[in-house]
């Protein structure tokens, strides 16, 4: 039988971890060894705002100590990525750079959304059980220690899903000072919390009351399979997770740490951890509790497996980043109607000119995005709805999106309606590259177009037939009103499709009664 080696190594808040995984086609992902040193290199991040060279030369050592057990292994492919603690240290391209040129490891720094991403593959992945809790609605739990992500799926859609940054190391340094002074160290933590436990409640929540919750995470999946009674093997009752929750905050970190089996020097974090996923599940009404038992690096593995053509997901996960979208534009209250037309128009455009230009799969989605999202900046001003859009999309995560995509996706709803500048003018205020000017010019012109065929939000177009010939792309709609207005408009589009396809627009119209 042929399998893959693969490591995925992560850079934690107060951890570093390697897992080594097999792959095959016949029984898919296998971990066949997990190591975990402790190292709080984000307690240096969030008090100072860099990781101190003690830290890193502690860092540099385990992840050199790594690379041998790799070789070991005679591990095929090894991917090494961080989150917070290094992602928002001021000091972090200089560590990144010590460690590549020390071990060889390129370290990439991943954004919330992407980090959150890939827990949720290495969940949906890991059992079948999860997307029948999915179609029933759940909540997705996740307690990192830099922050808390929350994702709710409803019918089998991710419908909402929400970052706070309380996670449990910021809890417990946070709270620190002041710990031993007060007698109930629970309901500090929780008078701690209270405003963005209301934030959850009344805006992502809205009432809704779920039987069951997914909880992923280190601690509390190691913990709480240790006292799953008979029955699934992953699946807690409410009551014994109550009572689990009380012996935790019952019992002094030695008695923690003998009766729980666990590390003793992640006794500190596993309270608080403990605090905020209690107080979750409260919110949520859930009397079952479901343990994932995975980590985020088997989403690693299991991305690597993706695209080497290892695996097929039977999950589709882009409509997971589209139903991440369509929550963000329905916040904003964007016309539905509108929406559905617009894409339809865009894709029919991007499909017909995509090879011919170079444009990928990830482009596509990306312009469907921006589709969702070019008229969420009406819901605060009809006047500047390009620049208003550009902040809202640059301010919200969309899970499953880096960075980089969803700034690229706001440059594209913002130019939608605002001068676009020229390439000098653009790099030097934004530091992109050509490569990514040319993607986001080429996007831009695609969404002005079918955007201007449905300028009066009428939904006259109800039929579209779009071919690329002799460097001309002939568009054939049908509509159902007159168009002269939409026809007018369009026409001032095509100067600047032209100038960045280099190729004619000829639009015909025809009218059906």
């Amino acid at each position: 039988m042929r399998y893959s080696t693969f490591a995925a190594i992560y850079i934690g808040t107060y951890d570093v971890t390697m897992e080594v995984f097999e792959i095959s086609k016949s029984k898919g992902i296998q971990s066949i060894d997990k190591i975990r040193k402790h190292l709080e290199i984000a307690t240096d991040t969030y008090a100072t705002g860099k990781i101190s060279e003690q830290n890193i030369r502690a860092l540099i050592g385990i992840l050199q100590n790594f690379k041998q057990i790799t070789k070991e292994y005679q591990v095929e492919k090894i991917r090494a990525i961080a989150g917070s603690s290094i992602r928002d240290a001021e000091n972090n391209v200089f560590i990144i750079g010590q460690i590549r040129e020390e071990t060889g490891l390129n370290v990439e720094l991943l954004s919330n959304s992407e980090q959150r991403y890939l827990s949720f593959k290495a969940i949906v992945s890991s059992d079948p059980k999860i997307m029948e809790l999915m179609e029933d609605g759940t909540a997705v739990i996740d307690v990192a220690g830099g922050s808390i992500q929350v994702s709710v799926f409803v019918h089998g859609r991710l419908n909402t899903t929400l970052n706070l940054r309380i996670g449990s190391l910021r809890v417990r340094d946070r709270l620190l000072p002041i710990q031993a002074s007060v007698s109930d160290y629970p309901e500090l933590v929780e008078e701690y919390i209270s405003h963005e436990m209301h934030t959850f409640r009344e805006v992502h929540l809205q009432g809704r009351k779920f039987e069951s919750v997914i909880v992923n995470g280190d601690f509390i999946t190691e913990s709480l399979m240790r006292v799953i009674e008979n029955g699934d093997r992953h699946v807690v009752s409410r009551k014994r997770f109550d009572r689990w929750y009380e012996d935790i905050n019952t019992c002094s970190d030695d008695e923690l740490a003998v009766r729980l089996n666990f590390p003793a020097e992640f006794v500190s974090i596993l309270r608080p951890t403990a605090i905020l996923y209690h107080k979750f599940v409260e919110e949520i009404g859930a009397q079952k509790i479901y343990a994932s038992g995975v980590s985020l690096s088997r989403g690693v593995a299991y991305e690597y497996a993706e695209k080497s053509k290892k695996m097929k997901s039977a999950h589709s996960f882009e409509d997971d980043i589209l139903g991440a979208a369509n929550e963000l534009a329905h916040r904003y209250r964007v016309e539905d109607a509108h929406i559905r037309n617009v894409n339809a128009c865009a894709q029919a455009i991007f499909s017909t000119i995509r090879k011919r230009f170079g444009l990928t799969q990830r482009d596509r989605l990306l312009i469907q995005i921006a589709v969702m999202l070019h008229e969420t900046g009406k819901y605060i001003s009809l006047n500047n709805n390009g620049a208003c859009a550009y902040q809202i999309i640059t301010h919200n995560e969309i899970i499953g999106l880096s960075h980089e995509e969803r700034k690229m996706i706001a440059y594209v709803v913002m130019y939608n309606t605002c001068w676009m500048p020229g390439f000098e003018s653009f790099t030097k205020e934004t530091g992109y590259d050509g490569e990514m000017y040319l993607r986001i010019a080429k996007m831009t012109a695609i969404l002005r177009l079918a955007n201007e065929l449905d300028r009066s939000h009428r939904q006259k177009v109800k039929d579209i037939r779009v071919r690329l010939a002799d460097d001309v792309l002939k568009i054939r709609v049908s509509v159902d009103h007159p168009f002269a207005l939409e026809q007018n408009l369009v026409r001032k589009q095509i100067t600047f499709f032209k100038y960045i396809y280099n190729i004619d627009v000829d639009l015909h119209v025809t009218r059906i009664r």
